[in-house]
């Protein structure tokens, strides 16, 4: 029986009938061994194409969406470029902070192509380091050497114009402050990220901070981004600046009275804060020791802190024109109304006596006026056990003790008041609150408070934000105030302002007179708390408070000195003499014209 004939179909065919002849020839063992190797051959084949046609369908199905996620991502990339921070300008328009560009220099001595010494010889005078110096750097390592982190825009084109081989500028963003440590306390600083960490920068940074969108871009299979994908316009850069309400001459001025007083009384510290009663704006508000924003890493850590908002403590006698203000408008007590000064009294046990009762003694009948203008705690006294005292506490309530004043600073603090049970149970409570101690405040809410009686009895809100402009002056956004809450009657108001301005021609502030104008104000020499309960025998905080013109008041000036040295350290004696100052510059800037002619007042005791 002859073979079977194939036709030449194919080689695949043609092959197999090969084989199969092959196999025909083979012995009957050999050929069943290569025919299972055949099968084995053949099972691997169809279980490879299965198993690779499910991992097609699994990527070409299943994974689909994935893939192409990832491969999108590889492809485009969002760009989100470093746009600057607005600028930061005073209520004249002058520069307080505004980023510019700096450069940090490195050095690759691997490729110079000048021997290191004569490098460091030309960088010498433009860094304003000795060629010694930078040459040891040099020899520190063989690339990536700094040798200079912020260079100004002049001293990187010198470096360029150089043109030395192995030297590297990289451009950077900083915040610079050209007043220095003039408005630290109400600007504050920006760290190494542009990151607001005090101040306005910080409690404002979504008005700094300009908003600019991501934009998505193509990239080649390298990964460098195709400019031709790079929409148009995408770069625009705003120009609108933060003005706020302080003014810097107002500022410088208060700043050199305050640093004057805080040397001459080698005092602890020291704080001036200057509202306009028109708005509640802050015309200044500064504070002694401060710190330069610019070289903010040098500084202590508390002088980070605007203790003008942060630190509490008890005004004292200043808060004796508030407790007559409440005595009258609750009608507790007339204008004309008399007392009797009897120098010392005792509340459940406790002594309570004037601050010169050693060597004055009890004065006897006294007026309200006069109980201001010689400051007389017991005369206090008297006014407030007028009052119920629940009524008395809702009045304290009412005028904000306890609470924050609402300003637009960021960490401020609450004052501390007692509460309702424990402060009506207790005389002593009630007592020494009339004088101004038993509880605390900040001195920005002192300004507050005295600010209620310089407008008319209205409850303002200090701030200091006046809103965006651009380059033209026109406005863009400005902030909505709360509308003033009405506190005391105008009636009340001007009685306890024409008190005010007796203490300052006859009483303890005839250190705030100002020639020809109409001055009112109050003196505090108040005790010191212990943060272990009591007072400190050796520490007092002293402050005057000033309003003028008594006319038309407009402004309110608050000075703060905390633990001044001295036997002569009084409110009357530090802190007016600043306050004087301060409305001296207001009365040239504002060009404030005089009220009346000065009247000589009587010497009487300082306080």
């Amino acid at each position: 029986m002859g073979s079977p004939s194939y036709p030449p179909r194919s080689k695949r065919f043609r092959r197999l009938a090969a084989v199969v002849k092959s196999l025909r020839q083979m012995p009957i063992p050999q050929a069943k061994s290569t025919y299972r190797r055949l099968l084995l051959v053949w099972a691997i084949l169809v279980t490879g194409s299965v198993l690779l046609t499910l991992n097609l369908v699994r990527l070409q199905v299943v994974q689909s969406p994935d893939l192409l996620k990832q491969a999108r991502s590889q492809q485009m990339t969002y760009l989100r470029p470093f746009i600057p921070r607005r600028p930061i300008v005073d209520h004249n328009g002058n520069m307080l902070a505004i980023d510019h560009p700096v450069y940090t220099l490195y050095a690759h001595p691997n490729a110079f192509k000048l021997p290191k010494p004569a490098v460091a010889e030309k960088l010498a005078p433009i860094l304003g380091q000795s060629a010694a110096d930078i040459n040891r750097k040099l020899d520190s390592a063989e690339s990536g050497i700094r040798l200079e982190y912020s260079l100004a825009e002049n001293a990187a084109a010198r470096i360029r114009d150089l043109q030395l081989d192995g030297l590297d500028l990289n451009q950077q963003q900083q915040r610079l402050y050209p007043q220095q440590n003039l408005t630290a306390d109400v600007v504050g600083y920006v760290d190494v990220d542009q990151v607001g960490q005090a101040g306005v920068e910080y409690s404002h940074k979504n008005l700094l901070e300009r908003s600019v969108k991501s934009v998505r871009l193509s990239r080649t299979g390298m990964g460098a981004v195709m400019p031709d994908q790079v929409p148009g316009g995408f770069l625009h850069i705003d120009d609108l600046q933060l003005q706020l309400t302080i003014d810097s001459r107002v500022q410088r001025a208060a700043q050199i009275a305050v640093q004057q007083q805080v040397k001459k009384y080698a005092a602890k510290r020291g704080v001036v804060l200057v509202m306009d009663v028109q708005d509640g704006s802050l015309r200044a508000l500064v504070g002694d020791p401060s710190y330069d924003p610019n070289e903010y890493y040098k500084a202590k850590l508390e002088q980070f802190k605007n203790w003008a908002l942060t630190d509490l403590y008890e005004p004292g006698s200043t808060f004796k024109p508030l407790n007559v203000a409440i005595a009258l408008e609750s009608g507790a007590v007339k204008p004309d109304q008399v007392f009797n000064d009897e120098g010392e009294i005792y509340i459940d046990g406790w002594p309570i006596q004037n601050f010169d009762y050693s060597y004055v003694g009890g004065r006897g009948p006294i007026s309200v006026t006069q109980i201001l203008e010689h400051s007389s705690n017991v005369g206090m006294v008297h006014i407030v056990q007028q009052m119920k005292p629940d009524v008395y506490y809702s009045w304290l309530q009412k005028i904000g003790l306890g609470q924050i004043t609402g300003s637009d600073f960021p960490f401020e603090a609450a004052g501390q008041l007692k509460d309702h049970k424990t402060f009506v149970e207790s005389p002593v409570d009630i007592a020494t609150t009339a004088f101004g101690q038993g509880f605390s405040l900040t001195a920005i809410q002192l300004l507050q408070l005295h600010g209620i009686l310089a407008s008319g009895g209205k409850l303002l809100t200090p701030h200091v934000v006046q809103g965006l402009y651009d380059s033209s002056g026109q406005p863009y956004w400005q902030p909505q105030q709360s509308t003033p809450k009405q506190i005391f009657s105008l009636t009340t108001t001007q009685t306890v302002l024409k008190m005010m301005e007796a203490v300052v021609l006859r009483g303890s502030g005839k250190g705030a007179q100002v020639p020809g104008y109409r001055i009112g104000g109050k003196t505090g020499t108040a005790q010191k708390a212990s943060s272990g309960g009591g007072y400190q025998a050796n520490a007092k905080i002293t402050s005057f408070v000033g309003i003028f013109p008594i006319e038309a008041p407009r402004y309110v000036v608050v000075a703060v000195i905390d633990e001044p040295k001295g036997e002569d350290a009084f409110g009357s004696t530090v802190a007016a003499p600043i306050v004087k100052s301060v409305i001296e510059t207001l009365i040239t800037i504002d060009k404030i014209p005089p009220s009346q002619p000065m009247t000589i007042p009587t010497p009487t005791p300082s306080l």
